[in-house]
This record gives structure tokens, sequence and C-alpha cells, in this order.
């Protein structure tokens, strides 16, 4: 489910796992926007999402901070806590210059607070930090990686295999008057060259694998986050350009 507004901006989905249904609610409320107006909405959505049965997870920049106590934060709060609802993050997820505040939040339904683990990531994309969630009492279907077997073709490789070609004689295979009988020698001594310069290789197969994440670029992602981390702390605007 998609809904856009200019004040409230939602999308959820719905996860069907093998012990559990997850409700997940992602939202964005307008700075600008008429805070009674995103209450009636929200209220609206949890009606509609909630179920008995679910998990039920509200997440996203909710542009209230709740490190400090205001009636905005009180009312959200309270409306939440009538579908269940609680809050789990307790540390800063926008810090800029002198600026920290806790305007991202996830809130959830569960009684075991225990069961979850919540903190920050720093991605390094944008002045808000990622929240990560850990739900430890949910079981999900795991993946046996898959064993395969391949060979590597490169230039190295044919050329030895071109060079041991040459090397052979294939007197063994003009030797016979039954062509059944030189065939399977030329095919016997051209499989254990091909073999020799081409041997296989164990591949490991997994579901998650991301072929275009090279090395280099998990390095520049490295850089990009510490470049960040200075520049978010930092007032010198060269520094804040060259990142």
């Amino acid at each position: 489910m998609l809904q856009k507004d200019k004040d409230l901006e939602v999308c959820s989905v719905r996860l069907y796992l093998p012990t559990c249904t997850i409700g997940i609610v992602n939202l964005y409320r307008s700075p600008l926007g008429n805070f009674n107006y995103f209450l009636n909405e929200l209220e609206i959505l949890l009606h509609s999402v909630s179920r008995n049965s679910m998990r039920l997870i509200i997440c996203g920049d909710f542009n209230i901070n709740f490190m400090v106590d205001t009636n905005h934060k009180r009312l959200l709060n309270s409306l939440l806590a009538t579908f269940g609802l609680y809050g789990t993050v307790d540390f800063p997820t926008r810090i800029y210059n002198n600026s920290i505040m806790t305007i991202d939040n996830i809130f959830i339904n569960t009684a075991n607070q225990n069961s979850i683990s919540v903190y920050p990531w720093i991605n390094g994309l944008s002045d808000h930090d990622a929240q990560i969630i850990v739900l430890h009492d949910i079981a999900i279907r795991t993946y046996e990686k898959k064993l395969y077997f391949c060979r590597r073709f490169n230039r190295a490789a044919i050329t030895d295999f071109n060079l041991k070609l040459s090397y052979e004689s294939w007197k063994d295979v003009f030797s016979y008057n039954d062509v059944n009988v030189s065939f399977n020698k030329f095919l016997n001594t051209y499989l254990t060259i091909f073999y020799s310069s081409f041997p296989t290789k164990t591949v490991h197969d997994s579901p998650f694998s991301k072929a275009w994440l090279t090395q280099g670029i998990k390095i520049s992602c490295i850089n990009k986050r510490k470049l960040y981390l200075i520049s978010r702390h930092s007032q010198d605007q060269n520094k804040k350009i060259h990142y």
C-alpha cells in the first residue's frame, strides 16, 4: 500500500513468515504539515492494518523530537499505545553540526523487549542515520549454500592448453585401424590435457550474493562513511565540500 499527500507519506508491506505474519508500515510526516490531520490519518491507517495475530512495526521519520517531552510527542505516543505500539529508539538519529535529535523511531507491538535489539547504522548518505531492529524470536527459512563446479577460461589457461596440444604426437590415435578405438584414444588424450589446463573450481552459491558489489565499491563505501562523519561534526565548509 502506498499513500501520499502534503502532510503524510506512507508505504506498507505484509510479510508472511513460517511462524508469524509481520506488517511493516514506513511513514514520513512533513514538519510543516497539520499535526492533527497526521494523527487522524495515522489512526485510520492503524485500524486498517492492525490484526490481533499480526506483529506490527511502525517506523519512519516522524519529525518529532523524541528526546524532548512535547505535546506532539505525548499525543503520538498515546495514540500508538492504544494499539500496543511502543517506541524502541533511544539514541539520536539526526546529528548535524550542533543539532542532535531523535526524529526517527521504530514502534513495535511486542511485550517482550528482550526479544528485540535496536541500533543505529551510519550509512553516510544523509543527515539521518539508519535504524536497524533485530527480532530474535522470529524464525525464518534458512537457505543452504549450494555447491557447483565451474572452469575458469583465461588467456594463460588457453595458452597452456594449446602448448600441451602442440607437444602431443598422437601416435596412439593413428596406430589402430578401428575408427572407434582411434576416436576413444584421441578423446582420452584430449580430455586429459583439457582437464589439466582448465581444472574445476568449487563455488558456493548464495541466494543473497551481490555480484555487482565489488571490492572497490566496498572500499569506496567505507571511505565515504569516514568522510561523512568528519563533515557532520565539523563547521568547516571545505570539509563538507570535500565530502
